[in-house]
């Protein structure tokens, strides 16, 4: 691929697919009779977060050759992220996630994603590195670490983020997605990000700390410059390598599907962080994002827009 002329605020890397949620929450997968179909996938969902934030948003994917891959090709454009990235690997399936709805907690997912995710077929040399390189913001995940050739992709995108931006390890941390020990290619993630997020499971297999101040410290040590520990009820945690901390309490919501809230947090946090923000105003906003989409059915047709992340921050006294 040539390169592009202009850098996008943003670009993600990694799982896409379709989500098929349950129309009511409260109701066994064997029960339910109707489902919505959403664009999925935390990457993808990030993406369209940012995109809703009024960011330039590109994606970095594989979809099967089929209808449910033409589907998502479509919503992606349709949220206003970029496809030019987008690629069908012929012989392997758009893969299905399915989901239940035990409200406020108790979100079981099912991967469909046998015999193997398209996105898990990127291959090093289909690369844009030079857009790559130039992106303000590179997001790449834990997943995408899981299996060859996209282990081997991901690790060269971000072995060219030489420049000044800022690279984000989402931890994203699928047991039933990996066959093998997690550490070394979390290790050696970590050596080129400049961010990491994940909650207290996702942060043990990244450093094998769970406390959260012990984890950020953690993290930081592994070559990180910026922390972000999700602590579910209580609020996240967010440490820089200069000493900046900030512990931001969650936002009171009813919640009625928890899955898409850390990929709103994820876009919003993109957007705090290319805003330029101090980190408490850039963390309280991204837990407001998050908090949206937890009272919301849908992920990715649930991301907000500013004057709806505004209008909570407002009624939380935290703008």
């Amino acid at each position: 691929m040539t390169g592009v002329p202009f850098a996008f605020d943003l670009i993600t890397m990694g799982r896409i697919g379709v989500d098929l949620y349950p129309l009511r929450t409260g109701v066994p997968l064997a029960e339910v009779d109707s489902f919505g179909r959403f664009l999925g996938g935390s990457p993808a969902n990030v993406a369209v977060a940012a995109a809703r934030l009024g960011r330039r948003v590109a994606m970095i994917t594989r979809t099967g050759a089929d209808p449910f891959g033409a589907y998502l090709r479509a919503e992606l454009g349709g949220f206003g992220v970029d496809d030019r990235w987008v690629r069908e690997v012929p012989g392997l399936h758009t893969p299905l996630t399915f989901c239940e709805m035990f409200p406020p907690d108790d979100f079981p997912l099912y991967f469909y994603r046998a015999p193997k995710a398209p996105d898990l077929e990127i291959r090093p040399e289909e690369l844009d590195l030079e857009a790559v390189g130039r992106a303000r913001v590179f997001w790449m995940t834990g997943t995408g670490l899981s299996e060859e050739p996209s282990r081997s992709a991901t690790l060269a995108a971000l072995e060219a983020r030489t420049g000044p931006g800022t690279t984000v390890f989402d931890l994203d941390w699928r047991p039933t997605l990996w066959r093998d020990d997690p550490g070394p290619a979390y290790a050696e993630a970590l050596t080129h990000a400049t961010v990491a997020v994940g909650n207290a499971e996702e942060c043990a297999i990244a450093t094998g700390e769970t406390e959260p101040r012990a984890a950020a410290r953690a993290l930081l040590a592994a070559g990180v410059e910026l922390a972000v520990v999700k602590r579910g009820p209580a609020g996240v945690l967010a440490v820089h390598r200069d000493g900046t901390c900030a512990e931001v309490p969650p936002v009171p919501v009813e919640v009625v599907n928890g899955l898409g809230a850390g990929d709103a947090f994820g876009g919003a946090l993109c957007h705090g962080l290319l805003a330029g923000w101090d980190l408490t105003k850039t963390v309280r906003y991204a837990n407001a994002a998050g908090a949206i989409v937890a009272s919301r059915l849908a992920c990715s047709t649930a991301m907000p827009f500013p004057d709806e992340v505004e209008e909570v921050l407002g009624r939380a006294g935290a703008v």
